[in-house]
């Protein structure tokens, strides 16, 4: 079992989306989304832009227990919710069901979604680096506290003295048993699994108007 840690730059509901009794990353993170397996815990803290000031606190933590093609999650009917509705809800706005082939092997289609340009349209960077790995992490054992997440305790550290905390681009991967077995008493220390509280950027518009 393996950690994977890195920074929430934005943290929308869109990715990841801890939406409809599951949290699932099917954008950005390539690096992730190839090599983490069922089993393997995500772990996302917030950004320490002076805007934000959430350097070291919990974005949310899941753990791996699907595994999807992109195909496979365009037409399971447990994640149609997940699709976006850009003119809906902030929630139903931020769905992360985004890719589809009419064909397959076929071209990528992109849904109206955070990650098309701004008028709607396909956003063929995005869809570059998104589809480079077809593959969708699905959790129905995490966390998600959004912008309200406590900070990370300073002792999760592995044997080499690494904090568990990922501060710079990029991401960490974490293979010390130790660490990890901690990190899972933390975790279920913090209480109910699950949808905690909204995104950062919810709460920053909030505070905005």
């Amino acid at each position: 079992m393996s950690l994977y840690s890195y920074i929430v730059r934005y943290d929308s509901g869109f990715a990841p989306n801890p939406f409809y009794g599951s949290c699932t990353l099917a954008t950005c993170k390539p690096k992730i989304r190839r090599y983490a397996k069922i089993g393997d815990w995500l772990l996302g803290t917030g950004s320490g832009d002076k805007k934000v000031g959430r350097a070291g606190y919990l974005v949310y933590a899941m753990q791996v227990t699907e595994v999807l093609s992109f195909d496979q999650y365009d037409t399971d009917p447990r994640f149609s919710n997940k699709k976006p509705y850009r003119t809906g809800s902030r929630k139903q706005s931020c769905g992360d069901n985004i890719y589809f082939r009419e064909v397959v092997p076929g071209p990528w289609s992109q849904r109206d979604s955070f990650h098309s340009s701004p008028d709607g349209s396909v956003n063929s960077k995005h869809i570059g680096r998104d589809t480079s790995v077809n593959r969708v992490l699905v959790s129905d054992q995490f966390v998600y506290f959004g912008g309200a997440g406590p900070s990370v305790p300073a002792t999760l550290k592995d044997k080499l003295g690494r904090h568990i905390v990922h501060l710079s681009v990029g991401q960490s991967r974490f293979d010390d048993a130790h660490l990890l077995s901690e990190f899972e008493h933390w975790i279920e220390s913090l209480g109910d699994m699950g949808y905690r509280s909204p995104p950062y950027e919810w709460l920053d518009l909030r505070k905005r108007n």
